[in-house]
């Protein structure tokens, strides 16, 4: 348990900070499941419209730091890859 007031604010902030970053990665996780959703179904405009809107929210999430960068990269990277396939 904290015990000092700089702590126990720090613990309120993890507490706020956790709730905004769990619903970010919900959110991004959400739009992923809606790409492949419209790759299965074959449907390449909703799958290209689908990946730009998760590049933008992938890129946001990565900015304020509640995935890595590197993450964020691959993520796009391996939607890329399988639009491209469904392109080709």
């Amino acid at each position: 348990m904290a015990h000092s007031l700089s702590a126990k604010k720090r613990v309120r902030q993890n507490t706020k900070h956790k709730v905004i970053n769990r619903a970010r990665k919900s959110a991004v996780k959400t739009q992923i499941k809606g790409l492949v959703t419209a790759l299965d179904g074959g449907n390449k405009k909703a799958a290209a419209e689908q990946f730009k809107l998760i590049i933008k929210q992938l890129d946001k999430v990565a900015a304020k730091g509640t995935i890595h960068k590197k993450k964020a990269a691959r993520l796009k990277s391996r939607m890329a890859r399988k639009i491209n396939k469904l392109k080709g």
